[in-house]
């Protein structure tokens, strides 16, 4: 990771049904109201009866005074105070919808699953953007959980790609380093996951995982979209780029923002493989919007292996000084420095595991082979760049930024970059892209601009602000 200056290092180139009565005779009355009341709203269409229940909160039979009394107030006091009446009927909506065995059963399987993630810590530290990283021994992390794994140790480094340059370069490019703590030999890092970090999930069954989606390169799914350069057509056995970090903005807590390496093999279907790391903004995951250092696998599309950073056993870490999942500073200013870190992705040709060195020289840790099922031999495609969700909530597309906010064409020093980047080839050496290619699916939100000089080699800026009036 580094420091770059603005100017030498330029590039050349419920509806609720309140029925009150006490007398039984009346009964049978109030059930044929109380039918009334709720086919009435079942025979609305759908989006009008989406567009009654969000302007009232709640629908109402007035079967008895006091609930039609109540409705009158509420109706006379949403004149005088908009904001009041709304906080009443969200008020009744909460306590008609909460369901206490429901959520006592939701918070059961939470705290269990938190007991599997967060291991014994043999000491804690406190960072100062609220993160715990607790120091849990080496062979008690998550990825020793995997049966394939157990009884085993971390491996030994594996030899490095030939043409690689290590450079001496400062480490403390994570905020929980600042103070100068640090976890025993022996031990490695890991930030703690929290009860609120389950409750954001929007399935805690899928805690930690990208939500399953048809993968293509070569469109948006779900919402998802990219501005990637990518090789493809050869086999490939790692890869390696330095990206330059930003803090972008992310709309809401269902979106997110990343730059990241994407190592893949398989079709884009069901037995997709890939290895992935970056930095990413994810307030659902999170609960903050700091860019964090991140990594992700899978071997079949999404579906049902794989996680971010250490939330399922899988990737080994074998580092004590970077923490997975924990923020990055600084990062890079609009027409100011630039702080770019360097990754790289190869696979041990003498195990044949997927390791990952963060910085240079940094080795984080690695992927066992026995996850994969393609990439257990080869990567058939690399691929770098940005990616955002567009969850649409407003209606139009989403003002979640990808790298910078800012498009390609405003080049060094506000646009979002890849610099130097090479593949690692079968015989174990890094070399330049012979075929780069570059795509953005939604251009006039996000674009792409590729290039190569003799500093920077293959490099690409890329990003955008999302909505604007080109992209409404």
């Amino acid at each position: 990771m580094c420091w770059i200056d603005l100017v030498e290092s330029k590039p050349r180139n419920t509806h609720f049904c309140f029925v009150h009565g006490r007398k039984r005779s009346r009964r049978r009355r109030r059930r044929r109201r109380q039918g009334q009341c709720e086919q009435s709203h079942t025979d609305l269409p759908i989006e009008t009866r989406k567009r009654n229940l969000s302007s009232m909160d709640f629908s109402l039979c007035l079967s008895s005074p006091i609930i039609s009394t109540l409705v009158h107030f509420l109706l006379v006091a949403s004149l005088f105070c908009p904001v009041c009446s709304s906080d009443i009927g969200n008020t009744l909506v909460a306590n008609q919808t909460f369901k206490p065995q429901e959520e006592a059963h939701k918070l059961n399987i939470i705290r269990t699953r938190l007991q599997q993630i967060n291991k014994p810590a043999v000491k804690s530290i406190q960072s100062p953007d609220g993160d715990v990283i607790d120091c849990v021994v080496s062979h008690q992390q998550p990825a020793f959980d995997h049966p394939m794994l157990k009884g085993h140790k971390p491996l030994d480094p594996p030899e490095r790609p030939k043409g690689h340059n290590q450079m001496d370069m400062s480490e403390n490019f994570q905020l929980w380093t600042m103070s100068g703590e640090s976890c025993p030999e022996g031990t490695i890092p890991i930030r703690r996951t929290t009860e609120q970090d389950m409750l954001r999930a929007s399935s805690v069954s899928r805690f930690g995982r990208k939500i399953r989606r048809r993968v293509r390169r070569d469109t948006n799914s779900n919402g998802h979209e990219h501005a990637v350069g990518y090789v493809s057509g050869e086999q490939y056995y790692g890869a390696k780029a330095s990206i330059n970090v930003w803090a972008p903005r992310v709309e809401n807590q269902d979106e997110f923002s990343l730059s990241q390496m994407w190592v893949i093999s398989g079709s884009f279907g069901d037995d997709l493989n890939t290895i992935e790391a970056g930095w990413q903004v994810s307030p659902e995951i999170y609960g903050d919007r700091y860019p964090r250092f991140f990594t992700y696998w899978t071997s079949d599309a999404y579906q049902a292996t794989g996680c971010y950073n250490l939330l399922c056993s899988g990737f080994v870490q074998t580092n004590n000084r970077i923490a997975i999942g924990a923020a990055i500073s600084p990062t890079s200013s609009y027409a100011g420095g630039q702080f770019d870190i360097s990754l790289l992705i190869w696979k041990d040709p003498k195990h044949g595991n997927w390791w990952l060195e963060f910085g240079s020289g940094i080795l984080v840790g690695y992927w066992p082979s026995f996850l994969f099922t393609h990439l257990r031999d080869h990567a058939s495609m690399v691929q770098f760049g940005g990616e955002i969700v567009n969850s649409r909530q407003s209606g139009s597309h989403t003002s979640t930024q990808m790298g910078s906010g800012h498009f390609a064409s405003e080049g060094f020093g506000k646009a979002s970059y890849f610099r130097n980047m090479q593949v690692v080839d079968w015989d174990n050496n890094l070399v330049p892209l012979s075929n780069l290619r570059v795509l953005a699916d939604h251009p006039n939100c996000y674009d792409i601009q590729g290039g190569i000089n003799n500093v920077w080699g293959n490099y690409f800026y890329y990003g955008g602000p999302g909505r604007n009036v080109r992209c409404p």
